[in-house]
């Protein structure tokens, strides 16, 4: 979710192991670790390797996005010999600093799987987790202060499977200004519906955004709301935004915001704009109450990172950095003229 997904210090304003049979939940004095080892069948071979333990640090264990990404990797550690832990930050750094810390000075996992709500603040912890000889793998967010590049940008780690969020910015810029074109709209007045504002993602994302939309001076972002990765938030800021311009003929955001602003749209006349390719997502795209959004794939993400972190800690295997966005049709761009080329990892 997020995208999509909860991101930066700013998200501070809003809001144990176990085995492949059993689960359990416990907290701490600033965390909360749940879930436990998958049971579910995996498309990787049994694992005949020794038995290792992984440290998972969610952003938010209830966020859409975030769901499709933990059971992936879950159903790849319980075919590979690999018990999982579970720590949910619920969209605090804070939390997830201390739950990181906590992890590290336990002495109990062998590697670790890092999904950043900040980009920096975790890379400290990492380094001394990595001296430490734990394996440590970074999925879906950036960890590092470049948010142009997919790359790691941390020595030593073992393994980075990201998304380059100003290249997905472009993306679902670029798909604007089809819209606009392809909808006859000028001016393009668009409302912009951040997740969470100050965060580094929606800055990035919006950077790449302003990018692409620079190619037609017709379209203009005139106004802004955020929607907090949450339909109901997009819902509202959306009836803000129109009741207080009524010039908006597009509203653009992640798919979680625009499924809150298809609900607003009683009128059916603004042009709405996504990215996240989410089930949500591709169904108003093919029902012709979208025009588009941008793919994302969360589950391939988190597939990929519990494999690199289970091969680093097993034998010692380091896996190149790589881009799951990479290899989609049409860059991951989706309308109604491609839609069914794609299939959505996550519901919305």
């Amino acid at each position: 979710m997020a995208s999509v997904a909860g991101l930066a210090a700013a998200a501070l304003l809003l809001a144990a192991c176990g085995s492949s049979s059993s689960s359990s939940t416990s907290t701490g004095s600033n965390a909360a670790a749940t879930g436990s080892s998958a049971s579910s069948s995996s498309t990787t071979s049994s694992g005949s390797g020794k038995h290792v333990k992984i440290a998972y640090m969610s952003f938010a264990v209830a966020n859409t996005y975030d769901a499709p990404m933990l059971a992936a990797a879950k159903s790849v550690a319980a075919a590979n010999n690999a018990s999982v832990t579970v720590f949910d930050a619920n969209n605090s750094p804070t939390t997830q600093y201390s739950q990181l810390q906590d992890a590290i000075t336990s002495g109990g996992y062998q590697g670790i799987i890092t999904q950043p709500i900040e980009s920096t603040n975790l890379i400290p912890l990492v380094q001394q987790a990595i001296s430490k000889g734990i394996k440590v793998v970074n999925i879906d967010q950036i960890l590092g202060p470049k948010l142009d590049t997919y790359q790691k940008q941390v020595s030593g780690l073992s393994g980075n499977v990201t998304f380059v969020p100003t290249e997905l910015g472009m993306k679902f810029g670029a798909l604007v200004v089809q819209a606009c074109k392809a909808n006859n709209l000028n001016p393009c007045n668009v409302g912009y519906l951040y997740d969470i504002k100050a965060s580094a993602l929606d800055t990035a994302l919006r950077d790449g955004f302003n990018q692409a939309i620079a190619s037609d001076p017709s379209v203009k972002v005139v106004a802004e709301g955020q929607d907090f990765f949450t339909p109901a938030e997009g819902l509202k800021a959306t009836q803000d935004m129109l009741q207080s311009n009524s010039s908006i003929n597009l509203i653009a955001g992640s798919d979680q915001g625009i499924e809150g602003a298809q609900q607003a749209n009683t009128s059916k006349k603004v042009v709405l704009v996504g990215y996240g390719g989410s089930a949500a997502g591709i169904d108003g795209v093919k029902a012709g109450k979208w025009f588009g959004t941008v793919q994302q794939t969360p589950a391939t993400e988190g597939r990929l990172g519990m494999q690199q972190v289970i091969a680093a800690a097993q034998n010692g295997t380091n896996a190149t950095a790589v881009d799951p966005l990479a290899s989609l049709p049409n860059g991951g761009t989706i309308t109604k003229a491609n839609v069914t080329q794609f299939t959505p990892e996550w519901p919305g």
